[in-house]
């Protein structure tokens, strides 16, 4: 059995559907299902008789979750392996190690994958596209390679189930840089109407971002989005390695994810 945590996000519910469809018996772990990260003791009934377990760590987990204690819970569940969603930014210096340490010291198989900027972000655009066909972004013109989540739930299901892959960093991104002036412009085609971008400051976009991200994180990811070091500009061969074809563009996130901007 596989536990996926996070499994109603938009890397876990493509990854549920990957792996229900390959045939493997599934558990999603959720706070809706009354999984919870930041309380161990809840994951136990999920974690009971798991083989392995995707690990997805919400933004209000960073402060206050306990990622050592939820991987005591998956070693005296039986669990084998350990996937963890961490991020680029891990890499490349700009977070904290302290969650992948937890997963790299357990004592159990394990791999870590490193997405970059997900193009699902761009869902934070969806109210002001819709009712005004404008959107608000900083550093409009600083390109990263987006990755879709689709790629990497299906990253994640293929090292869930195959052998193969124990001990591997697998860093994911697009197949290309895009700016937010290119996303904007993907998002106009497909919607075959102009939509308006207005560049904010970077105190414009902390201020929005605290809404709803640690202000650390916040910092970190508004330096990644505005002054992007090469690595975290480059697109990484591994999507390509362990699915045996290119990253999906952009334009097929806008395309699959249209609906909510219309």
């Amino acid at each position: 059995m596989i536990v996926v945590t996070g499994a109603t996000g938009n890397v876990g519910r493509t990854l549920v559907r990957a792996l229900t469809q390959a045939g493997e018996q599934v558990t999603g772990a959720s706070r809706a299902s009354g999984a919870d990260l930041t309380r161990p003791e809840t994951l136990k009934p999920a974690f009971d008789g798991a083989d392995a377990v995707f690990l997805m760590t919400p933004a209000a987990f960073l402060p206050d979750g306990d990622l050592d204690a939820v991987v005591d819970v998956a070693r005296a569940s039986g669990v084998r392996r350990l996937v963890l969603l961490s991020s680029q930014g891990v890499g490349t210096g700009r977070h904290p190690a302290n969650l992948e340490a937890a997963v790299t010291g357990s004592g159990l198989e394990w791999t870590l994958l490193r997405p970059g900027n997900f193009a699902s972000n761009t869902y934070a655009w969806a109210d002001g596209v819709r009712v005004a066909r404008e959107v608000s972004a900083p550093f409009v013109d600083v390109a990263l390679p987006v990755i879709d989540p689709d790629d990497i739930a299906e990253v994640a299901a293929v090292v869930l189930r195959e052998p193969g892959h124990a001990g591997a960093t697998y860093e994911l991104t697009g197949p290309a840089p895009i700016s937010p002036r290119g996303q904007v412009a993907a998002l106009a085609d497909a919607l075959g109407e102009p939509v308006r971008l207005t560049e904010l400051s970077r105190d414009e976009a902390r201020a929005r971002m605290t809404r709803f991200m640690p202000a650390p994180v916040v910092e970190s990811t508004l330096d990644i989005l505005g002054s992007p070091t090469d690595r975290e500009q480059r697109v990484s061969p591994d999507v390509e390695r362990v699915l045996g074809r290119a990253p999906r563009p952009y334009s097929d996130w806008v395309a699959r994810s249209l609906a909510a901007f219309r």
